[in-house]
């Protein structure tokens, strides 16, 4: 992998602390990953002591994207100023707070303000190691340790699954998140002993005016993936972090153990998916393809996997899911191309402001699923035909946001997410 400082040999880091780097990156996001997956194992627990409906399932699992989607902003700022040891080591200490919290809440309302917290805590643990690789790594080697990061979130939400089961006759889900606070204290000491304190620049002018993010809203390439980014990734994450358990258990008739098997196996085919990406794609970009063209081949692939599933309806089990959810994992190439699309020295507030999308529209539609099943509940119709109406709306939304991608090609934003051809090794 081509690494090293900006403006540098790229061979100047040493593997070991490359190696380090990416680790002590990788353990956080790994552990970021898994609370943000665990309610969709949690679901039947919470909804039995807590007696939660579908829509506040929704709210309580959506919190947390909602507090993480709220500080993309004033994160992404923070990285161009600060580097991103000092930030990622001061959300941590927040993600701590609110596990403790979460594990001590006694109302629902107490679990949903401390699983925001969390949510606030964690939202630093991707942007910060991609703000760095967009620093210290050539544009191939971006797209290879995007996808290894990923493919790390992945074994984070398997981690959520039939582990987290078999954890909660031992400790119970409050002890459960008394256990991860620890392993974030533990990710703190990590980020602190191997990542490397950052050259900070100066902040641009542009940013001490406040125009920062007003540039990077309009720019072409950022306007062309965010419906995308919205839709089908946070759509993605809406289902692989909370409704398939759900929909394996209401509509399918699963018992919640096989329920938190399918979660394993959806996650494991997500953790398969992003390690193929990282092989595959600087391949295929050393022959002549970009971000926007892979997108444009796989972005139609999940509205398929998704229509299958509604007309399968209960025989849709977690490997129809599963489908949906690998079919997805293209439009995470879009990450990469938008701090590619901006110059070094914005890409914290670049890829922040993309995050802020996707996570607000994960927010979105695990909320908005939940109220639209009771909604159609209320309406007379059963359990099936309540989910089946809930995920055809959000298929409509994925096709219009693909449709919008074809309509607003760019041929000069193509050209800037086009690496030049590069010796992959």
């Amino acid at each position: 992998m081509n690494i090293g400082p900006v403006g540098a040999d790229p061979e100047m880091l040493p593997a070991r602390a490359a190696i380090g780097l990416f680790l002590s990156f990788a353990f956080a996001y790994f552990i970021s990953a898994l609370l943000r997956g665990v309610t969709a194992t949690l679901a039947p627990s919470f909804s039995a002591e807590l007696g939660l409906s579908a829509g506040d399932l929704g709210l309580l699992a959506g919190a947390f994207f909602l507090g993480f989607a709220a500080m993309q902003l004033p994160l992404g700022s923070a990285l161009d100023r600060f580097g991103s040891r000092r930030v990622m080591i001061a959300f941590l200490i927040a993600a701590v707070v609110g596990c403790v919290a979460f594990a001590s809440a006694r109302s629902f309302l107490g679990l949903t303000l401390a699983r925001a917290l969390i949510g606030i805590g964690v939202s630093a643990c991707l942007m910060a190691p991609m703000t760095t690789f967009r620093r210290l790594y050539t544009p191939v080697a971006q797209i290879r340790a995007n996808s290894w990061m990923l493919m790390t979130g992945s074994l984070g939400m398997v981690a959520s699954t039939v582990p987290v089961q078999w954890l909660l006759p031992v400790v119970g889900w409050r002890g459960l998140f008394l256990l991860v606070a620890a392993a974030l204290a533990l990710a703190i000491g990590a980020g602190a002993w191997q990542v490397p304190r950052d050259a900070i620049r100066p902040a641009v002018a542009a940013d001490r005016r406040g125009s920062g993010y007003r540039e990077i809203f309009r720019h072409p390439t950022f306007r062309r993936f965010a419906p995308l980014g919205f839709f089908q990734y946070g759509g993605l994450i809406a289902v692989q972090s909370l409704w398939a358990g759900p929909w394996l258990v209401d509509v399918a008739g699963q018992p919640p153990a096989d329920a938190a098997r399918g979660l394993f196996a959806i996650n494991v085919s997500m953790l398969l998916a992003f390690l193929s990406w990282g092989a595959i794609v600087p391949r295929l970009y050393a022959r002549g393809w970009n971000a926007q063209r892979l997108i444009a081949l796989t972005a139609p692939l999940p509205v398929v996997a998704l229509v299958l599933a509604l007309l399968l309806a209960e025989r849709a089990t977690a490997w129809h899911w599963a489908m949906f959810c690998v079919a997805s994992t293209g439009t995470a190439l879009a990450q990469p191309a938008i701090g590619q699309a901006f110059p070094a020295e914005q890409a914290g507030r670049a890829l922040s402001a993309y995050n802020l999308v996707i996570f607000g529209g994960a927010f979105a539609l695990q909320w908005g699923l939940g109220v639209a099943i009771d909604a159609f509940r209320a309406a007379g119709l059963n359990n099936v035909s309540a989910y089946r109406g809930s995920f055809a709306l959000l298929a409509v939304c994925c096709v219009f946001s693909y449709l919008w991608f074809l309509w607003r090609y760019d041929r000069t934003s193509a050209v800037q997410t086009q690496p030049p051809p590069v010796n992959c090794r």
